[in-house]
């Protein structure tokens, strides 16, 4: 049994971004014998926050403090209640586990924006999941199956927004309801000890459908249906027991939901759904001074889901692209370069985390071989930490976006590049007892943009920019039991 109860209070960076967000999660679980145990999950939430808006490029780095003046005249926000209870359930049966879960999640939305947005969603589900892993032939053989239900009701409501989050006039009603379910099996045959051959499959059922209560502006019901098979092969060659290389082929869906552009998308519009055919290979390993993850891959994708922002204050609108590319590089790597430096057994680490994306269009018939926007070519990650066996951690860190990139489809603007020296300190055992760490960041004060909203066509006036928090102090405790 577990219990856990933070509370976050911000006061904001910017103006008009104070907020506070209480959550409360606990578990219990139930063993009735060595293969069979349940286990109930509960999570609750409340999150108050007011929003300060985007800014133009000019503003976001001059001014970085600044709220879009519309977004305080209409004290626009993000208020959600949730709550999350689900329960897992495990069964074992020799060289065979079963698992089988069942969730339901409730939300109550209340979201003054450019319009006063408020809405209810229900969601719930369940899922089955089978293992087995046993010889077949001689041959070590692990086989995973299973199916997820899902399914959910949005109750959903636009209202003018006047100014001061004020609810006005009715605008937009409608009752959208979702389906996704998949039903999936993944196949691991080890030819070699430590060699396994890979072959899987998903077929995906996804449904949209919407209900429009107000019909004076024309009836934007609809439905739509999404069915997709994604296979998989690949292999997996474990080199010792903490080195391995893995290599493989999948597809993957993405079908569009209700989130951005609530009433418009999907069901009365022709957005369609995402898929791609992504090709990996890398290799990942622990040893006791070294650690790495390497993995390059390249996705191609069709009916790209992007959302551009057309017009200021309003929501971004869903569009497919027609044929983009994602691929790159994804790296970690850690090592220690000192060792019983002060304590025995204790290390200096040397951390980095680097990510290559190399993101375009492929030939489109309107923006040609552009860069995607939204997407930093590199982003670097970088600490050195001394680390005691006690628990004592302490060093500095940098965050590094070297290379400027596009904010829109027209690639006309850019984002700037940056760098951020931060230090952080604290103890962590590890067991029960207290933990505690401050982290100060951004410790120059560099003004810089960390989001963007993505558009079709941008100019230095679009107010697409998030900037980034100057110099600020972090710390927290914690129990365990």
């Amino acid at each position: 049994m577990s219990l856990l109860t933070p509370v976050q209070r911000e006061d904001g960076f910017r103006d008009h971004s104070n907020g506070h967000l209480e959550r409360g999660s606990g578990n219990f679980g139930y063993r009735f014998s060595p293969d069979a145990e349940t286990r109930f999950y509960v999570n609750a939430n409340t999150w108050r926050q007011r929003l300060p808006g985007e800014l133009s490029k000019t503003v976001a780095l001059n001014t970085p403090r600044a709220a879009d003046p519309e977004f305080v005249r209409q004290d626009q926000q993000r208020n959600i209640d949730s709550m999350r209870v689900a329960n897992k359930t495990t069964l074992r049966f020799g060289p065979t586990t079963v698992d089988l879960g069942v969730f339901t999640h409730q939300r109550h939305v209340d979201h003054p924006i450019y319009r006063y947005l408020d809405y209810y969603v229900s969601d719930y589900g369940g899922f089955a999941r089978t293992t087995d892993d046993r010889l077949i032939g001689g041959f070590r053989n692990r086989l995973i199956a299973g199916v997820n239900l899902q399914a959910g009701v949005i109750d959903y409501k636009e209202y003018a927004n006047p100014g001061n989050a004020v609810k006005g006039e009715l605008l937009t009603s409608a009752l959208q309801k979702s389906q996704n379910h998949s039903v999936y099996a993944e196949n691991s045959l080890f030819v070699l000890p430590n060699v396994a051959l890979i072959a899987g499959g998903q077929f995906l059922h996804a449904v949209r459908n919407q209900e429009d209560r107000i019909l004076s502006n024309g009836d934007q019901s609809g439905r739509r249906t999404y069915d997709i098979f994604n296979p998989k092969v690949g292999a997996l060659w474990d080199v010792d027991p903490t080195w391995q290389v893995f290599a493989n082929i999948s597809r993957s869906a993405e079908a569009p939901t209700f989130d951005a552009n609530t009433f418009n998308s999907p069901v009365s519009s022709n957005v369609n759904a995402q898929t791609a055919t992504t090709y990996e290979i890398g290799t990942r390993g622990r040893r006791p001074d070294l650690t790495w993850d390497i993995a390059l891959y390249r996705a191609e994708l069709r009916n790209e889901l992007q959302c551009l922002r057309s017009s200021p204050f309003s929501l971004c609108s869903v569009v497919n692209a027609d044929r983009t590319v994602h691929q790159g590089v994804e790296a970690g790597l850690g090592v220690a370069f000192i060792k019983s430096a002060f304590a025995q057994e204790d290390r200096f680490w040397f951390n980095l985390a680097y990510t290559y994306n190399d993101f375009f269009f492929d030939g489109d018939a309107r923006w040609g071989n552009n860069r995607l926007p939204g997407v930093p070519p590199h982003t670097i990650r970088a600490e050195v930490i001394y680390k005691h066996p006690n628990g004592f951690y302490a060093g500095p860190n940098v965050e590094w976006m070297p290379q400027a990139f596009f904010a829109d489809n027209a690639n006309s603007l850019t984002i700037d590049p940056y760098a951020l020296l931060n230090f952080r300190i604290g103890h962590d055992a590890g067991g029960p007892g207290w933990s505690g760490y401050l982290e100060a960041r951004n410790l120059f004060d560099t003004h810089y943009i960390s989001s963007t909203i993505t558009a079709d066509i941008a100019t230095p006036a679009s107010a697409l920019f998030n900037p980034g928090y100057g110099r600020t102090i972090y710390g927290g405790l914690r129990y365990r039991m």
